[in-house]
């Protein structure tokens, strides 16, 4: 078999559901982001395991988004659109009964003029400068608008995953100054803001990527691992390069793998010549390009060669592979591609 195997393991996800729900008060309620496809991993079953573990309220990207995951839970938890209200999609709101958190004034007149009576959040910014209505414009209607009873008031932190940054401070004061006195449910808190504390948690946490074993979450446990298949093995003598470009050359007498994935799956092209994959507790180092579909693995001190090396793993979490990938581990937990043989493990379901 030439396809390379992602096992997903959504008894993880949902520990790490009820992990972060212990880390706040027994009044507050504990959401689940399951926005990207469940942040890639899938998220008709990532929603359902949720489901399982307590979480009664999703949030999504958009409203399509929305509708898969209504599709997959049925009628009664929350489905919230974090994009709000845009133009052509009220139909799919009002039939799906999905909750948009409404990020503008022109969001606002076009969910109060098309959907009088539905339920709506409000988005509000607090110092990301992204989405949400601005504090000037939100003093102008907020007389008016909490009136009409929004199930939700909430804001985005933008720098929650460094604890002693100044504008985690300033935007907790923004939100006060905002929200203080409406008397609506609030939330300010992803993961990382979830552990900043109890003063960021409000009435509702929104935790995302926490849930699928990534920073700053430390003590998640691990949702993720890929193993890859062993096509071809080569010798490849001294002075000999390999792959695209020559890029790398051997030194000594080497026996050079060639695995089945490559950038196309999301293994990111900055990884050639640095990422490990693993033996068991072995590592191997990649040589040469990562390619569309092949990266090159030097195995020359293993015993006998592999049917598969693993990339994610016990020894090498999400992070651990962004870190060499100079990126972040959101980018490639939602950059892991289709063509991967996906496996659920789930002790239901």
């Amino acid at each position: 078999m030439a396809t390379a195997s992602l096992t997903i393991d959504l008894d993880a996800i949902a520990a790490n559901w009820r992990a972060l729900d212990r880390l706040s008060a027994p009044t507050v309620q504990t959401a689940a982001v399951v926005k990207a496809d469940g942040y890639g991993l899938g998220a008709a079953r990532v929603v359902r395991a949720l489901a399982r573990a307590g979480a009664r309220r999703f949030f999504v990207a958009t409203a399509e988004e929305g509708a898969a995951v209504r599709q997959a839970l049925g009628p009664g938890p929350q489905i919230n659109i974090l994009s709000g209200h845009m133009s052509g999609d009220t139909e799919m709101i009002s039939d799906l009964d999905l909750t948009p958190m409404l990020n503008s004034l022109e969001q606002i007149t076009r969910h109060l003029e098309a959907l009088p009576g539905h339920p709506f959040g409000v988005q509000l910014d607090t110092g990301m400068n992204r989405l949400g209505v601005e504090m000037l414009e939100w003093q102008a209607v907020a007389p008016i608008l909490v009136e009409t009873g929004p199930v939700m008031l909430m804001s985005h932190l933008a720098c929650a995953d460094e604890p002693d940054h100044p504008l985690n401070r300033q935007q907790l004061a923004a939100f006060h100054e905002m929200t203080d006195g409406t008397g609506l449910p609030r939330s300010l808190a992803a993961t990382g803001g979830i552990l900043l504390g109890p003063e960021y948690h409000f009435d509702l946490t929104r935790p995302g990527v926490g849930l699928y074993g990534g920073r700053p979450f430390e003590m998640a446990e691990r949702v993720v691992t890929l193993s890859l298949p062993v096509i071809q093995t080569r010798e490849v003598a001294p002075g000999e390069a390999v792959g695209y470009a020559a890029a790398w050359e051997a030194e000594a007498p080497s026996l050079i793998a060639t695995l089945a994935a490559g950038y196309a799956d999301g293994l990111l092209r900055s990884l050639s010549g640095k990422a490990m994959l693993w033996d068991g507790d072995t590592p191997c180092p990649v040589v040469g390009r990562v390619s569309m579909d092949m990266i090159t693995v030097d195995v020359t001190h293993l015993p006998e060669v592999p049917r598969t090396l693993d990339i994610l793993c016990a020894h090498q979490t999400l992070d651990d592979l962004a870190d060499v990938a100079g990126t972040i581990g959101y980018e490639i937990l939602t950059s892991l591609g289709a063509r991967y043989d996906r496996r659920y493990q789930e002790a239901r379901g």
